[in-house]
């Protein structure tokens, strides 16, 4: 027998000065996202939204449309990534606010803001703002080398550092760099390609290029780093997982005073050989005591690319906890 759940009924007042096209979207692209997200009858008048639906439902529905309209109230634009973001932190049902993750602006440059889009994401942002090394691990596309690059850019700009280091390991072709062709740049450049792209984005490629010229900005394989003592700097160690325990003491080892660093790697695409294990996943054993250091954890939750990403990242670690199952038992 079915229980049926008690409706409720909730009217939002749009304020005036808010176009409701900017919260429904063209065509009532984004009310039709919502009344897919939500098991809730809504209807739209004048700049009244009325919604209908069991308690649970209506209530957090409600809830969506009072942050979206604050988050409008403040200046920032709604887009269906945005919207989809927010849908998933009300529903969450852990207390978060969207407004209060997207108010965040981690870096202002170039007519660009970029935001943190989850509560994973705020958390290492956060993380970054008061620690000096933190590593970030988490799949693809949950904005780890992104957000990074963004608060170094904003560090920089800030002068809060004198200059940012990316550095990466160059093990994913099977080569070594000295057999490729050209300068350091060149052997390094399909390495440090993703990083290129993201600093072109944030900066704009002659600002880019001008700073890399200056020094301002370095590029460099992880094996460069050994020997050097990195001052007043903001360091990067990208796709950390493909790094040797001794790699990445010897990497850790390089900070400097006024210096800050950061890590991020993704533990399910470890590219070293069977036998050698990956320095991103024995530092958790050895450095997560120490003040000063801590660990951000994002997963398929903080994914921010296409949302068919998202489902393949969950069917991956669906099959692989299947595999260590059936390979234990």
């Amino acid at each position: 027998m079915s229980v049926e759940l008690p409706t409720q009924e909730i009217k939002i007042v749009v304020p005036g000065n808010q176009p409701m096209v900017f919260l429904l979207g063209e065509g009532d692209s984004f009310l039709k996202i919502v009344e897919e997200a939500f098991d809730c009858r809504i209807v739209a008048r004048g700049n009244e939204i009325d919604i209908k639906g069991n308690k649970k439902e209506a209530e957090a529905c409600s809830r969506l449309f009072e942050e979206l309209i604050e988050l409008l109230q403040e200046g920032l634009t709604i887009t269906p990534d945005s919207l989809n973001a927010a849908i998933g932190i009300v529903k969450s049902e852990k207390g978060l606010k969207p407004s209060e993750i997207f108010k965040e602006a981690v870096l202002t440059a170039s007519g660009k803001v970029i935001r943190p889009k989850t509560a994973g994401q705020k958390h290492y942002v956060d993380l970054m703002r008061k620690s000096t090394i933190v590593f970030s691990i988490g799949p693809a596309g949950t904005g780890k080398t992104y957000l990074a690059l963004a608060y170094a850019v904003q560090c920089l700009l800030n002068r809060e550092v004198a200059r940012i280091i990316l550095t990466r390991p160059a093990v994913e072709a099977g080569e070594k760099l000295g057999f490729l062709p050209g300068d350091l740049y060149q052997k390094v450049d399909p390495y440090l390609r993703p990083l290129y792209d993201a600093l072109y984005e944030m900066l704009g490629a002659d600002r880019f290029h001008r700073m890399v010229d200056q020094g301002t900005i370095e590029v460099a394989p992880l094996a460069y780093m050994r020997g050097r003592t990195l001052n007043d700097s903001f360091i990067i160690l990208d796709e950390a997982q493909n790094t040797s325990p001794e790699q990445m003491k010897m990497f850790l080892t390089r900070l400097g005073f006024g210096s800050r660093a950061v890590v991020t790697g993704d533990v399910t695409q470890i590219d070293l050989p069977k036998e050698v294990d990956s320095g991103l996943m024995v530092v958790r054993k050895i450095l997560s005591r120490i003040e000063g250091v801590s660990f951000a954890f994002l997963d398929a939750s903080d994914v921010v690319r296409h949302k068919i990403v998202q489902q393949i990242v969950e069917a991956y670690k669906e099959y692989e906890a299947r595999e260590n199952k059936r390979n234990s038992g």
